[in-house]
């Protein structure tokens, strides 16, 4: 029977290092000028508690996760509209296929090399969310000979000319989605700006395949609490639709309407002349989202199990063996009413201990101690007691890990999902 473990093992660009190729590997450590060269040390962990686990690791909530994809689902459903799940924050065809409706997809990536990832796994219809450059082209049109459905954006005129006639050139007409700034945030052409029209022409009259538009509402990140997130999401709607009338009034095609940012695809209340919503922490969650009142510290499926591994005690301090290399150095939740620090430290049942939150951290070494103006004093937790912290940002965290250790309401470990890391 195949294992989660041989899953991990086989991965697209990894040898191991849960099984190594005996064909190749010595018997022995032997050295090498100098050097020794060892068989890495690896251990089964499925059905292992989370208690006897080597720390620090990524641990996720299968449980947590399904209950927030349904979540979302539940919410667009009666809108009609297309879920494009954005896989950036899980990168891992374990997880796609709890989020996703079909065994192709559709799916957003952030990625070349997501995108290679999904197509090995049999996701074709996938769209790369970021705009392209120049040198990615080529990669392109690769992915899309080998069975890619990849659509790509962009946002100006010279892009624009130079996908068009890359396009004539490999008799490959890409389909392209124009970027529409819809709340200043970062990218995009705004929905009045003329210049949406020249793209779109230099696109649909030289060779390219003119989709649609798409905008994200990134700023909505910045807000706090549903009836700014519900307008929020309708001024993301209103303007890519009016990107959209605008193209169309020209005589120029647009299909497709993407929008998309975790907050306003919970709290849209009206979704008319849209076709697909993307998200993507959403099956995760995190702290910034529970700060900004999106969900509950009950709801994150994410977090980063680590060791006590000393004290500080004359400072109220408590040392574990997950840094920032373990955590990451986002701080996301600074900006917010109620600063987590580096992240929340939890039981190893996955409950908030009161106030206990990370308030620094090293590259190996995080410090626990009481939320500064707290009056409760944190339980005395001696050296290898194990915690799980809940991350600022799960994007950013789960990019410091190569794999998920899952638990499945309860304190063993389920299986083993791989996750992708890079370009």
């Amino acid at each position: 029977m195949r294992s989660a473990r041989d899953d991990y093992a086989n991965a697209p660009g990894r040898s191991g290092p849960c099984r190594v190729d005996r064909r190749n590997a010595p018997s022995a450590p032997r050295r090498l000028i100098g050097m020794s060269v060892a068989v890495p040390f690896s251990r089964p962990e499925i059905g292992e508690a989370l208690g006897s686990l080597e720390t620090p690791c990524l641990v996720l909530e299968k449980s947590r996760l399904v209950a927030n994809v349904e979540r979302l689902k539940r919410h667009l459903t009666p809108f009609g509209v297309q879920l494009r799940p954005h896989l950036k924050t899980a990168k891992s065809i374990d997880v796609a296929r709890l989020a996703i409706d079909g065994a192709h997809g559709p799916i957003t990536v952030s990625t070349l090399k997501e995108a290679e990832y999904f197509l090995s796994h049999g996701v074709s219809d996938l769209l790369y969310a970021v705009g392209i450059a120049p040198n990615k082209l080529e990669h392109v049109f690769d992915l899309r000979r080998r069975g890619a459905n990849l659509t790509i954006i962009l946002d100006n005129v010279d892009t624009a000319r130079l996908v068009a006639a890359r396009s004539t050139e490999r008799r490959d007409p890409l389909p392209v989605l124009i970027e529409v700034d819809s709340d200043e945030h970062r990218s995009g052409i705004k929905p009045a700006d003329h210049t949406l029209i020249h793209v779109g022409r230099a696109l649909h009259e030289g060779g390219a395949t003119l989709r649609g538009v798409l905008t994200h509402a990134g700023s909505s990140y910045g807000l706090h609490g549903p009836a700014s997130f519900e307008a929020m999401a309708e001024q993301e709607r209103s303007r890519v639709v009016a990107a959209a009338k605008a193209l169309r009034a020209a005589g120029l095609p647009c299909p497709e309407v993407s929008v998309g940012s975790t907050p306003t695809a919970h709290f849209a209340r009206d979704l008319s002349g849209v076709t697909e919503v993307r998200a993507g922490v959403f099956m995760f969650f995190d702290l910034m989202m529970a700060g900004i009142g999106v969900c509950g510290l009950e709801d994150i499926a994410l977090s980063v199990l680590a060791t006590v591994i000393g004290h500080q005690r004359d400072k109220g301090w408590i040392i574990v063996d997950a840094g920032w290399m373990a955590m990451s150095r986002d701080r996301g939740t600074s900006r917010l009413p109620v600063d987590q620090g580096y992240g929340v430290a939890c039981d190893l049942a996955g409950r908030p201990i009161p106030d206990l939150i990370m308030i620094d951290a090293n590259q190996e070494h995080g410090i626990l101690a009481a939320r500064p103006g707290s009056q409760i004093k944190p339980p005395e937790l001696p050296v290898g007691a194990m915690l799980r912290i809940l991350p600022n940002h799960a994007c950013a965290t789960g990019a410091q890990h190569d794999r998920y250790r899952v638990v499945d309401n309860g304190p063993t470990v389920s299986a083993i999902w791989p996750r992708l890391q890079g370009w």
